[in-house]
């Protein structure tokens, strides 16, 4: 006997609107749906998503693809659904699994046929990666600007404290006096080799995977240069496999995140300590701080702690794109939708914290009286004295034991190395002469460093300067 035709219709499953739904005899589950679906997170490409369909669609028509009515209402329908985005009008469905297949379904409904006809030519295996690339771009240029105005206000107070004598610690020791200035000028040193990288990055990003289709290219004569100059792309990613399935650039953009958080994160530990009461050194201003439910006392730097904490999220970020890429064969596996919430978090947690530490830094309230008193602590000018002994012909060896033998007397005696007469410091080394004290004070140890790189206030003045001339709006 003849079987007879499955009566249900062919089209059940494409109502629901998968664009696959042709090759399969029954349903995804609704657990599954969920526990694929990826338009909660990447709708937010849903912008980049419309400008890459554009473009294509452009190039489609320019190589006799698409007729220019077709064009014309795929360009309607695109502005609209852009409106019915930013108005929060647009109906987000998770039975059309991703940003992608929602724009599509919604401008078949306005376009007719002409919404069927754009993914011609296209996967979303490299219209996904088009998207990617197009939104980190935009995110690396925002992380660029914050950059530059961090550097700039580290080094506004940075000029305004050139002269203020904090202690230098290594080992958290008191080691050698320094300036605010100088100290502050290392982060921007560190913020500007962020900015370096993430700029390098931006050029691997901006490459466009477009016209890769699935895997393999497409059959249709495309255009790709073409697409690449349409949306601002530096040249077309080369091989077809490798478009769709890279997600390097994705992993340089969150190793560049994680240093950034970490830097901020060095920084964060220095403002809480200098805060303390223990220390005393700075104080911030109240909309930063949070108080204690119990204690009245209290005021808690709770951003730099909270960016400290960030940092440990955004490393995790990095260490799982990595992990989740380390076993893939060629080319796009569904793995990679995993990519995009750590990436996507990268992001706006870099951005935030920059956006708050720019406006903390400017508010920063220095206690200098405090840091030159915490300077005078520790015998930080011992290398001073070590330095003027091998300028008077003595070994440094030889110079450093007799410092030593000094300072420990100092510890006996309850007094600091300026305290003593110069006959008391000839008992160490005879060739102590009567300016001795003038390096054994913090002005003359800080000023005395004047070469390119140290913490005299010149050349931290002369730095800061610099700096706040290179990140000039």
């Amino acid at each position: 006997m003849t079987q007879s035709p499955d009566p249900r219709p062919q089209d059940q499953f494409a109502k629901k609107g998968e664009a696959w739904s042709a090759r399969f005899s029954e349903p995804v589950s609704d657990l599954v749906k969920r526990y694929t679906a990826s338009v909660d997170f990447d709708k937010r490409l849903a912008r980049f998503d419309i400008q890459g369909s554009l473009a294509h669609a452009d190039m489609l028509h320019a190589v006799g693809i698409l007729n220019a009515n077709d064009v014309e209402a795929i360009r309607n329908g695109m502005d609209t659904i852009l409106a019915e985005i930013d108005a929060g009008t647009f109906v987000w469905s998770i039975d059309l699994e991703d940003v992608h297949l929602n724009i599509e379904k919604r401008l078949t409904e306005i376009a007719g046929d002409a919404g069927k006809r754009l993914h011609t030519g296209r996967s979303r295996n490299d219209q996904v990666a088009t998207d990617i690339r197009l939104w980190l771009r935009a995110e690396i240029d925002g992380l660029l600007e914050l950059l530059r105005q961090f550097r700039r206000a580290l080094a506004e107070l940075a000029l305004t404290h050139a002269d203020t004598i904090l202690p230098g610690f290594t080992h958290l020791q008191v080691a050698q006096p320094v300036t605010f200035g100088h100290h502050l000028l290392a982060y921007v040193e560190m913020f500007a080799r962020d900015a370096e990288r993430l700029a390098d990055a931006r050029k691997r990003v901006n490459r466009l995977p477009l016209g890769a289709a699935a895997l393999a290219g497409t059959s249709y004569p495309i255009d790709r240069e073409r697409v690449a100059a349409t949306l601002g792309f530096d040249g077309v990613c080369r091989n077809s496999l490798d478009a769709v399935s890279d997600r390097d650039f994705a992993i340089e953009f969150c190793a560049a995140g994680a240093l950034v958080m970490t830097h901020i994160s060095r920084l964060s530990e220095e403002l809480v300590l200098w805060m303390s009461p223990r220390v005393g050194f700075i104080d911030l201003s109240d909309r930063f701080c949070t108080g204690s439910s119990i204690m009245p006392q209290k005021k808690n730097p709770d951003v730099p702690e909270l960016a400290r904490g960030k940092t440990g999220r955004v490393n995790g970020h990095l260490v799982a794109l990595l992990t989740l890429m380390k076993g893939q064969p060629l080319a796009y596996n569904k793995d990679n939708q995993e990519d995009k919430e750590g990436l996507f978090d990268t992001a706006d947690t870099v951005r935030d914290t920059l956006r708050i530490f720019v406006d903390m830094v400017s508010g920063i309230q220095v206690k200098a009286d405090n840091m030159r008193a915490a300077a005078l602590q520790g015998f930080s000018t011992a290398t001073d004295l070590a330095d003027y002994l091998v300028k008077k012909g003595i070994p440094f060896r030889d110079a450093h034991e007799a410092v030593a033998l000094a300072v420990r007397a100092c510890v006996d005696r309850g007094c600091d190395l300026a305290d003593l007469t110069v006959e008391e410091l000839r008992e160490f080394h005879a060739s102590v002469g009567d300016d001795v004290h003038d390096v054994l004070t913090l002005e003359g140890s800080v000023a005395a460093r004047a070469h390119v790189g140290g913490t005299a206030p010149a050349r931290v003045r002369e730095e800061a300067q610099r700096v706040l001339q290179e990140t000039a709006a």
